[in-house]
């Protein structure tokens, strides 16, 4: 199994940041939440950090992050770790996709993402809804 950790960015109008995918690489032109893979001897908080800065270039801090859920399935040896934030440094730009978008919760659901972020963006939807 192989760690991915995802971030659900969440501003102060209850819009969520989705990235979209390189149209050259696997999945390419979907949307997803920004993350990558946790390398050796990293925790979860410490690549999302690094993932988030080195693909929107944007500061978060480990006390801001909140875990929300993960998927997996039986046929991807992937396993992707979930976690909101609310509060970070900087403006989001997109320095390694397509485009980056900012999406309300009915939103999420229309788009076009990778097997494992289907239930992630639904998870994120049930959110905001029960906090609205």
């Amino acid at each position: 199994m192989i760690p991915v950790v995802a971030i659900a960015l969440i501003d102060s109008s209850a819009r969520v940041l989705m990235q979209r995918r390189k149209l050259s690489g696997a999945h390419g032109g979907l949307w997803e939440f920004p993350g990558g893979k946790v390398e050796a001897a990293e925790s979860p908080e410490a690549a999302l950090i690094r993932e988030v800065e080195e693909e929107l270039g944007i500061a978060l801090r480990s006390d801001a992050l909140t875990p929300l859920g993960f998927a997996s399935r039986p046929d991807d040896p992937y396993v992707v770790l979930l976690y909101t934030c609310r509060r970070w440094d900087g403006e989001p730009v997109c320095l390694d996709g397509e485009e980056i978008g900012w999406f309300a919760a009915d939103a999420l659901m229309a788009l076009a993402m990778p097997p494992l972020d289907v239930p992630l963006a639904k998870a994120v939807k049930e959110l905001l809804e029960r906090a609205n």
